[in-house]
């Protein structure tokens, strides 16, 4: 009987699964790593060569990289060592060494975790998914779609300031600035961000547009509390 090969392709699983490349020149490692992560749910790729690996890193993204480091060649030390210069994708080394200045220079390269050969599939999948964990970057919160300043109330969908019960009249351009400076309240838009497709003429055009909106909600626009300029940077809006 013919033994299956192991799949180049990512298994059949959700999108939204992180995606793993697996690179070691034992095909049988390949084969059991792709059909154990597949099953605790991981997306897998594989590659038997560094060479292999670097034509799927060109098309392909990967949440995480398992490399071996004893492969013909470039080694997988080597490959971690080119990658670590253009990305931080977590790596764990994978290998039949042991020695502990072995283990040493894989972390010194950049790698996130080391694993010893013969090594327990469970632990190996326990290890992948610690380091994902700590390294996965948290998905950005949704803006608000409402934000208080002082005595007003911005709709950020709608784009309706109101004072109270009173509607405040804005023009397009001001209900535009409004909400890009609600939706990180606190934080500080660059006078660029602000000014849209607008260029430098635009930009320069911002402070302009800036203190007409200042008008309609400061109670001292030369002194303002609400939109407070960042020196050399561009406006914060002050939420409350």
């Amino acid at each position: 009987m013919t033994e299956p090969q192991p799949s180049d392709q990512p298994s059949a699983l959700p999108d939204d699964a992180p995606h793993l490349l697996v690179v070691d020149d034992d095909r049988r490692i390949r084969m059991l790593l792709s059909r154990y992560l597949s099953a605790e749910g991981y997306r897998v790729t594989t590659a038997e060569s560094a060479a292999d690996a670097r034509a799927k890193l060109g098309g392909l993204f990967f949440d995480l990289l398992i490399l071996d480091v004893m492969m013909p060649g470039e080694t997988g030390f080597d490959l971690a060592r080119s990658i670590r210069a253009t990305s931080s994708v977590p790596i764990l080394m994978l290998t039949a060494r042991a020695e502990k200045q072995d283990r040493i220079t894989g972390l010194e390269i950049g790698a996130d975790d080391y694993v010893v050969k013969p090594f327990e599939p469970r632990e190996l999948s326990l290890r992948v998914a610690s380091i994902l964990r700590r390294t996965q970057t948290p998905a950005p919160a949704a803006p608000p779609e409402q934000v208080r300043f002082g005595p007003f109330v911005f709709d950020v969908g709608r784009g309706e300031l109101k004072k109270g019960d009173e509607i405040v009249h804005l023009t397009d351009r001001e209900r535009e600035m409004l909400r890009l400076l609600a939706a990180v309240p606190g934080d500080t838009v660059t006078r660029l961000a602000l000014a849209g497709s607008g260029a430098a003429a635009g930009e320069r055009a911002v402070d302009v547009q800036v203190n007409r909106l200042r008008r309609k909600i400061e109670t001292d626009p030369a002194n303002p509390l609400l939109i407070q300029t960042v020196r050399g940077l561009g406006y914060r809006l002050v939420v409350t």
